[in-house]
């Protein structure tokens, strides 16, 4: 009686087929891969134009409301830190926010070269209008796969990064085209 694995099976049919099926199937994986990458890409690409869109706001911006409607007021330190971006991409964040009167900051009465950083109103008004990040509903989505499964994917994306070179590209965890703090550009038929 003869009992064939699936691995053997798999192997008699690759080598039925011979190198060259086995070269087009290689290529067709890498084709999947290259688009799930590339709808990745347009979903992000998307999401920031749809934010510019509804609040004219990138992901990076409002993140850092978020962070800030959560608690009285933060240092632009606690900021770079809840949001993972370097304190001089913060602090040009910051400029931008506070020249649309989105946010206000004070410097500490007892040492100067603290600032606070407080949500104002109209920043609040700005956050209640703009659509979820991409970045929340993969948080929300993310967080419900078992244990086993997060490792998977962390370990599946980390090994994308690698084989496309990015592994030492610095980034922080959200998901936005272009610089953290500039709007993205709108095709001329969807600006305002």
């Amino acid at each position: 009686m003869i009992v064939l694995t699936a691995a053997v099976a798999r192997g008699m049919i690759l080598n039925s087929l011979g190198r060259h099926s086995n070269l087009g199937h290689m290529q067709n994986r890498s084709q999947t891969a290259l688009i799930a990458l590339r709808r990745i890409l347009r979903a992000t690409e998307f999401n920031a134009r749809s934010l510019a869109r509804a609040s004219g706001l990138t992901p990076s911006q409002i993140l850092t409301l978020q962070f800030l409607g959560g608690r009285d007021e933060a240092t632009p330190t606690e900021i770079a830190a809840h949001v993972s971006l370097k304190q001089a991409t913060v602090t040009s964040l910051l400029d931008k926010l506070e020249a649309r009167k989105f946010i206000k900051r004070r410097r500490d009465q007892t040492d100067g070269r603290r600032v606070f950083v407080k949500l104002t109103p109209s920043g609040a008004k700005a956050l209640s209008v703009s659509p979820d990040a991409l970045q929340q509903r993969f948080h929300e989505r993310f967080n419900r796969l078992p244990d086993w499964e997060q490792a998977a994917v962390i370990a599946s994306l980390e090994r994308v990064a690698f084989l496309l070179d990015a592994e030492d590209i610095d980034a922080g965890p959200i998901l936005d085209i272009g610089a953290p703090d500039e709007i993205p550009s709108l095709p001329e038929d969807e600006i305002r």
